[in-house]
């Protein structure tokens, strides 16, 4: 773990950001979940978290050299920003207090910060 704090920092962000997307009812916004009835998306959006979180901790625990699968999720942290901006004026987006965006921008920068350390 201390070669890699800044991705641990990124990844408890990201954790933090998927707890927010259930207040701000990310699944609405999300592309093929948002044609979901409301009920429906989050329960998909949230049973969806069970594998995702399953694979990275197997990827961080059982894999012999986790180092690929960091830089990559360091990229995704970065993307996932991104991808925010892009989806900030879509009419069901709820991400628009300091809370969402001190979260989202968290874990951008901790993966850059992985990246380049």
């Amino acid at each position: 773990m201390p070669g890699h704090l800044f991705f641990y920092v990124g990844l408890s962000f990201i954790f933090l950001h998927e707890m927010d997307a259930i207040r701000c009812r990310e699944w609405r916004i999300f592309p093929g979940l948002s044609l979901l009835n409301e009920r429906l998306g989050f329960i998909v959006f949230m049973w969806a978290h069970l594998p995702l979180f399953f694979f990275i901790f197997w990827q961080l625990t059982q894999n012999p050299n986790p180092d690929y699968f960091i830089k990559g999720f360091d990229i995704f942290l970065i993307v996932h920003l991104l991808l925010h901006l892009l989806y900030l004026c879509h009419k069901n987006n709820e991400f628009k207090d300091w809370i969402s965006w001190s979260i989202i921008t968290g874990a951008a920068i901790f993966g850059l910060l992985d990246l380049i350390r």
